[in-house]
């Protein structure tokens, strides 16, 4: 059984985590596109078997959990693979940025951790082109969560924040999916996990249209960033049956 210990960094109101003004009037919060790929993570490993995973995060985003709490809960579960889903900044609307994959600054080249994360790197760069312009996007850093994890683990930084071609980038669903995709392939890939049977699939995709949502329900997606941002985000409500001025109502008060 292949063990994963899944982190979506900082939490929803962590001060100064969120996109430059200047290019995205949301003000996109860090943890909302930490947690919107850790969540396609989770949806995507459902089509597999053979794992057991743990989030490390306060999956509602109101809580920034201690990072000292993140690695040990990830240790006591006795993980396999370490994986912290985080995005950058240091751009200051200019262009560029790109992904980066970090692992602890001892980490040898060839070794185990190091072979992960070029995985992860490659993969996700195939998948969404956002290569950047950093000269070294695998980098060996003295990080918290890959100092104290006791086993190989990977911080990803999906992009920069505040970097005029990174941002647009990044906030779309589909460079959460396409990232979350290109993860999940690596972690079947070096996890040994197994398609679960087509039968089944087809089974599950017959099964009769579920239930609508909460208003309630719907607001705290639309927090953890399941639903996308700007308009974006209403045409998707829209098409799906949805107020969305009673959702949005909901998130302005959740938020408060």
């Amino acid at each position: 059984m292949f063990k994963l210990a899944l982190n979506a960094g900082h939490g929803m109101n962590t001060p100064g985590k969120r996109c430059l003004k200047t290019i995205d009037n949301n003000e996109t919060r860090e943890w909302a596109l930490n947690s919107r790929i850790c969540n396609y993570i989770e949806k995507y490993l459902s089509e597999y078997e053979g794992y057991s995973l743990i989030r490390l995060d306060d999956t509602s985003g109101k809580t920034d959990i201690p990072l000292k709490t993140r690695t040990a809960k990830a240790n006591n579960f006795g993980a396999d693979f370490y994986l912290s889903i985080h995005h950058n900044a240091g751009i200051n609307g200019r262009s560029g940025g790109g992904v980066i994959a970090i692992v602890y600054k001892t980490i040898k080249d060839g070794s185990t951790t190091a072979l992960w994360q070029k995985a992860l790197y490659e993969r996700i760069i195939s998948a969404t082109g956002l290569k950047g312009n950093r000269s070294n996007p695998l980098q060996k850093q003295d990080l918290h969560e890959v100092r104290e994890s006791k086993m190989p683990a990977v911080l990803l930084e999906c992009g920069f924040m505040d970097s005029s071609t990174d941002t647009p980038v990044i906030l779309t669903e589909a460079f959460a999916q396409k990232t979350a995709r290109a993860i999940v392939e690596v972690l079947a890939e070096k996890g040994g996990l197994k398609k679960k049977d087509a039968t089944a699939k087809t089974t599950e995709t017959a099964a009769p249209t579920a239930r609508k949502k909460t208003v309630d329900e719907l607001a705290r997606e639309v927090i953890r960033g399941l639903w996308g941002n700007g308009n974006e985000r209403k045409t998707r409500l829209c098409n799906a049956g949805y107020s969305y001025r009673e959702v949005q109502a909901r998130v302005n008060q959740l938020l408060r």
